[in-house]
C-alpha cells in the first residue's frame, strides 16, 4: 500500500469504497446528476480495488464520515511525452468549504502521482454551468484547454462500437 505524505488525508482502501461512493453521490447531488448517478459501494469496491485498480481516492477528515474526496487515476500525454493524473471528481463538503481542503487535496494528489507513476501534470474537466469551480482551479493556476473538447460515447452507441467489425460494415 502507498502512503499519502499529508497527515490529513487516507488512500481509500475497499473498507471505505462506501464514503467514496456516499461523497460521489454528495458530488453528484451538488452538481444536479443525482438522478443520473449509478455508482454504488459495490461498483467503486470492485473497479477501484485490487491488483488493478482503475482509480485511486483520496479522502479527507472522519474515517467513517469523510469531508472531502479526491477520485483520480493515470493519465498519458502523448503531446506531452509524459504521465500525469486525471482529477475526475473533487468535492468538500459544505461546512469544510474555504479552508483550502480542496487546493491541499489537489496537492496530495500531484504529490502521489508524481511519486507513483512519474505524473509531471494534473488535467479535470468542469461542468459548463459550474462557474465557481472554474474560477477556483483558474487561481490555481489551470488553465482551460487548447480548443479542446470533450466527448462521450455512451449506452447503445457504445455497445454498437463494441460490437462493430472495424471494416465499416
Amino acid at each position: 500500500m502507498t502512503e499519502t505524505t499529508d497527515r490529513r488525508f487516507w488512500l481509500a482502501e475497499t473498507s471505505d469504497a462506501a464514503c467514496v461512493a456516499r461523497c460521489l453521490a454528495l458530488l453528484a447531488d451538488d452538481l444536479g446528476d443525482g438522478d443520473v448517478f449509478a455508482s454504488t459501494d459495490e461498483t467503486i469496491a470492485r473497479h477501484g480495488f485490487g491488483p488493478r485498480p482503475l482509480f485511486y481516492a483520496l479522502l479527507s477528515g472522519e474515517r467513517q464520515d469523510p469531508d472531502a474526496m479526491a477520485l483520480f487515476f493515470p493519465h498519458f500525454s502523448t503531446t506531452r511525452g509524459c504521465a500525469g493524473a486525471y482529477v475526475q471528481d473533487l468535492w468538500v463538503a459544505e461546512p469544510a468549504r474555504g479552508r483550502r481542503l480542496g487546493q491541499a487535496l489537489l496537492a496530495e494528489v500531484a504529490r502521489f502521482a508524481a511519486r507513483e507513476w512519474q505524473a509531471s501534470y494534473l488535467m479535470l474537466s468542469v461542468h459548463d454551468d459550474n462557474p465557481g469551480a472554474a474560477r477556483f482551479y483558474q487561481r490555481l493556476g489551470f488553465e482551460i484547454g487548447g480548443g479542446v473538447s470533450s466527448f462521450s460515447l455512451t449506452g447503445d452507441a457504445f455497445g454498437g462500437l463494441v460490437q462493430s467489425t472495424g471494416d465499416g460494415a
